[in-house]
């Protein structure tokens, strides 16, 4: 296979995966305390330079393999959205951008979130997918007078959560993050964070991720559409 057709198609991948992640963005353009999520991909002089620090001689596949463009990560935007009053007593919204609500899931496990959108489940107050919200204590909190000042907070970076379920985090190190001992200050009361995605920028990058794609989809029908005129030429010229 020509050597120009494997960054080409690694391009492809690329831009799928770009068209993926987008829209997964743009679905959630409405839900409450979304971050949306970007990738980053690597260049060549990444991976050149990473191959002389190996200090491996490069072979024919190697060079293949380190040409091609490849998604280095993935990461999660944690700018706040827009804070929304609704003056429901049930609502609240965090007013720092790397604080979170403690919930616990079906599975027992505790998970974070910064959607605020509570509701009173049998006297217990319990987030959008019923789950239990926690006090600083991992408690579950009943809806009584002055409920508010047992909502959990914990502080944690955006570098150390890992998206799961709906519109929840699970937090990768125990270690770092911090839990406060009240939540004064912190939250506001009837209101809620709206989603921070950003619907014209993610249209223009849906648009770019599609045209990315089709150019190189172009060019590899043309490197195709080469060879087969090669591959008659030099047919004809042996008969």
């Amino acid at each position: 296979m020509n050597q120009g057709v494997y960054p080409l198609a690694a391009s492809m991948i690329n831009q799928i995966n770009r068209l993926d992640q987008i829209s997964n963005n743009l679905a959630n353009i409405n839900t409450n305390g979304f971050k949306q999520e970007n990738t980053t991909e690597t260049t060549f002089n990444y991976y050149l330079q990473r191959a002389q620090q190996e200090n491996f001689a490069p072979t024919k596949n190697n060079i293949v393999t380190n040409n091609i463009p490849k998604i280095d990560a993935k990461y999660i935007q944690g700018e706040m959205g827009p804070i929304a009053a609704t003056g429901n007593k049930l609502d609240f919204a965090l007013n720092q951008a790397d604080t979170f609500f403690k919930v616990q899931d079906l599975n027992g496990d505790i998970v974070y979130t910064r959607d605020g959108a509570f509701k009173n489940l049998d006297g217990f107050l319990v987030d959008s997918n019923g789950n239990n919200v926690l006090n600083a204590d991992n408690e579950p909190i009943v809806v009584e007078e002055n409920f508010q000042a047992q909502i959990g907070v914990v502080q944690i970076p955006y570098s150390n959560l890992e998206k799961v379920g709906n519109n929840t985090y699970k937090v990768l190190d125990e270690n770092n993050l911090e839990i406060f001992g009240d939540n004064d200050g912190l939250i506001v009361q009837g209101a809620i964070e709206k989603s921070n995605v950003n619907s014209v920028s993610s249209m223009v990058e849906l648009i770019d991720a599609h045209r990315r794609f089709e150019q190189s989809q172009k060019a590899i029908k043309s490197i195709d559409e080469l060879n087969a005129a090669l591959i008659e030429k030099i047919g004809n010229n042996t008969k």
